[in-house]
Parts: structure tokens; C-alpha cells; sequence
């Protein structure tokens, strides 16, 4: 089903530059400041590519995108950039902390040039719903440069761990050829799997493989686009064309290192919020544990047992609530769905794997219908921020900056897989992948 094959990469040469300097995150993930950040670092800084600085005097001569290409351009001719001397596929560790907690992981991928495929071929599936705008930027982008810098994030399933034991025989056997610590304490190696045996078990093991989009949603069908043009221009379908393929990390949902995080609901701006009010509401179908605390300096103790208590429900449909307080005295609550509960009845018009979505049950079971949040305001985000750590969801309602916080747990991957699959798509901010994959640290590139 799926097709890879290895590629030739464009990487930056360590002579010259050194990776913690000249690697970004994805463009989707660099504020104004990061941005900036990034531009002092190094003057080579895939910055200048990645997501350039838009001048007030930029022209169809001399703009954004025509700088990126002109740089990219430059760098390769000053060696900055090169490709490197064989087709390989690319074995990719990040070893990271989880947020939020002390745990050390490592997550696997490989780094190759999958075949695009239109939805409709049931071969890659999406889970979530893109915006015309990011799409709009991106193709631009891939017209001058024709140059794929940021990596699309699949997902794939291999329970025996095929590919992951060629990689970890690589990792022994091999010094990486790229290893840097980002900005986030996230430690990214690379190396190079150009032996033919080993690209031939890699190609076998994903031959029957059925790919899910992880990250990298407006990045896919930016390439599908893109694809489509030069299609039209070429007159004809040519399957090994290089714009028939995209670059793409490859991770396996069965992966000791994969994780998802939760991303929580800030809520505010709201008229007349009472939280008993609420309660009172949602007592049919949840039951409420209560941690209260006294003050200030109770509230990390409780918040930690709170937090556990949430994480340990999780196969119960839990959701964790922050309320500022209405009468002094403070409280989180966690609401667990109670076993006689309708989820039919609760989320009317919704598939069963739909259902299943703690997301879902927060959206439509309790914002909706007792806080009044309708999927306009939610898209508008009139109404809601989103936080990935549970504390500063927490904070903002302490410090008065919002009413009352949701905390979710994480959602499974093999949820994520099967709504996938089924031809749905998941709410707005359902998956936090982390950590993310950097830009840059291979480049697949479009040759005129």
C-alpha cells in the first residue's frame, strides 16, 4: 500500500555551521520572538527559509518567498547546504522529557521520501481539518524553493518492531551524522541507512502499510497541491517523478517513545458563569470527587493528587475541572462519566468512535449545552485558550485571567488511528505529538 523509497538528502554541512544553531522548529510552532531568536543565531539559520521576516516594502520581485529561494540558493552554492552522496533512508531519534514530569523517553522514526497519495486511495489518512491560509503560504513557498524543509509526521503500525531493530542496529553500529540539544532539552540524532539490504527490509515492511497524518496536515496537502501542478504542467502522470513524492518521518504507533499530549481548555470571557450551576447540570450523567484546599499554599499538594487522580481515570471518562472560586473557598473537581450513562442520548449525531473522544464529550456534553461555547464561538476562540501544561491552565484561573479550566487526558493513539481510518476527523487541538520534528535536519529537494 505504502510506498518509500529512500532519498537523496540536502543537509547542512558541519564544516561550516553547527546544527543547534541552524535548525528550526516547524514553522507552525515559531512565535514573532522565536523567530527572531533564530535570525540572531546564525546567519544561515533556516529562518530565513523556514518563515522569513515579511518587510513593508516587499514586492512580487523581492519578497518573502524570493528571498527563502534566493538563500537556500546561496547556501548551496557556498556548500552550506549539500546533498548528501547516496539514496538513504534516515534513522531518527529524539530522546526527550515528558512535560510536565520526570520520565525519559526516546522516540524512533525514520526520515524517507513516501509516495502522495489523494484520500480517496485509502492508503493516508488525515484526522483533522485544514485551513485554507497556512496552505496558501506553504505552496507559495514550495514554488520558489522547491524544497521540502519541514518533515510530515506518520504514523504506521508494525507490532514486531521490524524496522525499529534495524534502526537500533544502525544506532550501535554507526556514529550519528547529525546529533544537536534544542531549545526544549530535546536531544535529535540522525543517521544515514544506505545499505541496500537494509532500504529492501524497510521497503518490504511498508509495502502493506496504511500511513496516518500525525502532524504536518497543511504540509501533506500543500505537497498534494503542488503535485497537481506539475502534473498539469508535465500534461501527463509520471509515477517516479520527485513531486510524487514528499519527505516524511515514519513512526510506529507501537513505539516505546510515542506520546501524545492532552491539550487543556481555558475558559473565559463568559457572562453569568456560575460553576454550581453547571454541577447541577451534568450531575445526571457524572459523578464529582471533590479536592478542595484551604490557600495558596495547599494548592500544589492538593493539584498534584488531583492531577493523578485524573491521569488514573482515564479509562472511566474522566475530566478534571478548575473553577475560580464563588464563595472563597477553592476546589478542583473530577467529573468521571457514570456507568449508566447515555453517551447516545448525551452526543446525539455522533459515530461511536466519535463517542469515544474525551475532547468530544468535553465539547459537546459540557461546553455546549451548560457553558453556552457553540462550535463557532470555539473556532472563533472567543471564548476558549488552549494550554498544553496542566499548571498554566491551572494558573490562569488562579491569577483571575479565566473562569474555570478542563483538563483532559491524553488521547490514545490507537483511537487516533481508528477515527483516522474510518474517514473522520478529530476536533480542533485533539493531538499534541510530542516532542516535534525538526525542520531542516534533512531536506528533500525538487530538481528542475
Amino acid at each position: 500500500m505504502a510506498l518509500v523509497q529512500p532519498f537523496r538528502a540536502y543537509r547542512y554541512n558541519p564544516a561550516i555551521v553547527s546544527y543547534d544553531r541552524v535548525l528550526t522548529q516547524p514553522y507552525d510552532k515559531i512565535t514573532p520572538k522565536r523567530q527572531e531568536e533564530y535570525y540572531a543565531a546564525d546567519a544561515h539559520n533556516l529562518i530565513a527559509v523556514e518563515k522569513g521576516r515579511i518587510n513593508n516594502d516587499d514586492t512580487t520581485r523581492n519578497n518573502v518567498y524570493t528571498r527563502a529561494a534566493a538563500s537556500l540558493r546561496s547556501w548551496i552554492g557556498e556548500k552550506v547546504v549539500q546533498p548528501d552522496p547516496a539514496p538513504a533512508f534516515y534513522a531518527y531519534s529524539q530522546e526527550f522529557t515528558v512535560p510536565g514530569s520526570s520520565a525519559r523517553r526516546t522516540r524512533r522514526g525514520f526520515i524517507g521520501a513516501g509516495k502522495l497519495e489523494d484520500y480517496s486511495a485509502n492508503v493516508i489518512f488525515r484526522h483533522e481539518h485544514t485551513l485554507s491560509g497556512p496552505k496558501a503560504d506553504r505552496l507559495e513557498l514550495l514554488r520558489h524553493t522547491r524544497t521540502h524543509t519541514g518533515q510530515l509526521f506518520m504514523l504506521f503500525s508494525d507490532p514486531g518492531l521490524q524496522i525499529e531493530a534495524i534502526q537500533r542496529q544502525v544506532e550501535t553500529s554507526q556514529r550519528p551524522v547529525t546529533e544537536l540539544l534544542d531549545e526544549y532539552g530535546v536531544t535529535h540524532r540522525l543517521w544515514m541507512m544506505a545499505d541496500p539490504q537494509q532500504i529492501a527490509a524497510i521497503q518490504q515492511a511498508m509495502a502493506d502499510q496504511k500511513l496516518v497524518i500525525a502532524d504536518g496536515h497543511h504540509r501533506y496537502e500543500t505537497s498534494l497541491n503542488f503535485r497537481n501542478e506539475l502534473r498539469t504542467r508535465a500534461g501527463k502522470v509520471t509515477p517516479d517523478a520527485p513531486y510524487e513524492f514528499s519527505m516524511m518521518t515514519f513512526v510506529n504507533t507501537r513505539s516505546e517513545g510515542l506520546t501524545i499530549l492532552p491539550t487543556h481548555r481555558v475558559v473565559r470571557n463568559l457572562r453569568d458563569f456560575s460553576w454550581s450551576a453547571v454541577r447541577r447540570y451534568l450531575e445526571p450523567w457524572f459523578a464529582t470527587e471533590v479536592f478542595a484546599f484551604g490557600g495558596e499554599s495547599d494548592r500544589v499538594a492538593v493539584q498534584g493528587k488531583f492531577l493523578g487522580k485524573l491521569l488514573a481515570a482515564r479509562a472511566q471518562r474522566a475530566i478534571g475541572v478548575f473553577p475560580a472560586p464563588e464563595t472563597g473557598t477553592a476546589a478542583f473537581y473530577l467529573l468521571t462519566l457514570r456507568p449508566e450513562a447515555d453517551l447516545a442520548q448525551i452526543l446525539t449525531g455522533l459515530s461511536v468512535l466519535q463517542r469515544q473522544l474525551d475532547v468530544v464529550l468535553l465539547h459537546q456534553g459540557i461546553l455546549e449545552p451548560a457553558l453556552g461555547i457553540t462550535p463557532q464561538a470555539v473556532s472563533s476562540e472567543a471564548n476558549l485558550n488552549y494550554e498544553r501544561e496542566a499548571a498554566a491552565a491551572i494558573e490562569a484561573v488562579a491569577e483571575g485571567a479565566a473562569q474555570v479550566a478542563f483538563l483532559l487526558n491524553a488521547v490514545d493513539v490507537d483511537l487516533v488511528m481508528q477515527v483516522a481510518k474510518a474517514g473522520e476527523v478529530m476536533p480542533q487541538k485533539s493531538t499534541d505529538f510530542y516532542p516535534k520534528l525538526l525542520s531542516g535536519i534533512t531536506m528533500y529537494r525538487i530538481e528542475e
